[in-house]
Order: structure tokens, then sequence, then C-alpha cells
């Protein structure tokens, strides 16, 4: 089992920056954040893998959200820079190891969720 708590949400000026962090309370093969905006569908942000530091992203968000990571305390963290209104959302952390036929990461696990607005 591993417990993921997520901080760092809050409210935010359009053009601003926040970072999320999200503490693991054990390792996993890779670790990912979602969010979910009201009304839509969870959508993929990014992933990181602990071990040698790849990432992946949602091409569309690429160059304004980073994913990173410190292994010794075991925490991910977001990087969201220019921030937009459509980037309002609950953002989830969430970590896996395991992979479906198509090699997709099966995330295991999830966070409780830390909110992030966007004011225009």
């Amino acid at each position: 089992q591993v417990q993921l708590v997520e901080s760092g949400g809050g409210l935010v000026q359009a053009g601003g920056s926040l970072r999320l962090s999200c503490t693991a309370s054990g390792r996993s093969i890779v670790a990912g954040w979602f969010r979910q905006a009201p009304g839509k569908e969870r959508e993929f942000v990014g992933r990181i893998a602990w071990d040698d530091g790849y990432t992946y992203y949602e091409p569309s968000l690429k160059g304004r959200f980073a994913v990173t990571k410190d292994n010794a305390k075991n925490t991910l963290y977001l990087q969201m820079n220019s921030l937009k209104p459509e980037d309002t959302a609950v953002y989830y952390c969430a970590a896996g190891s395991r992979f479906d036929y198509r090699g997709q990461v099966l995330y295991d696990y999830w966070g409780q969720g830390t909110q992030v607005t966007v004011s225009s």
C-alpha cells in the first residue's frame, strides 16, 4: 500500500505559478499527476519514474507544467507556470507499479486531491 498526500493548492491569479507537492508513504515505479475540472472527466497531466526520472506529459501542458521528484523525501512535485483560468481543477497525485498489455501505467494509489483555482 502506498498512501499519497497532496498539498500546495490554492488561489492564484492568471499568469502566476504554483507548486504542488505529494508525499508518498512508500515507493512505486511511476508517480503522476491528474486533474479534474468541474463537470469534466479526469485528465492526465504528467508522470515521472522514480528510478531514472523519465518524464512524460500531456502534450498540451508540456512547457508550462513540470513534474519533479525528491527521492530522499519520497515527494513528487508539480510546478505549474503561466497558469490560466482553464487550469482550475482538483489536482490528484497517483502512483503505480503495474502496467497493462500496452505498457500503460496502472495507477493503483491515489491522493485525496488538492484544489487549484486560477482567477482571471
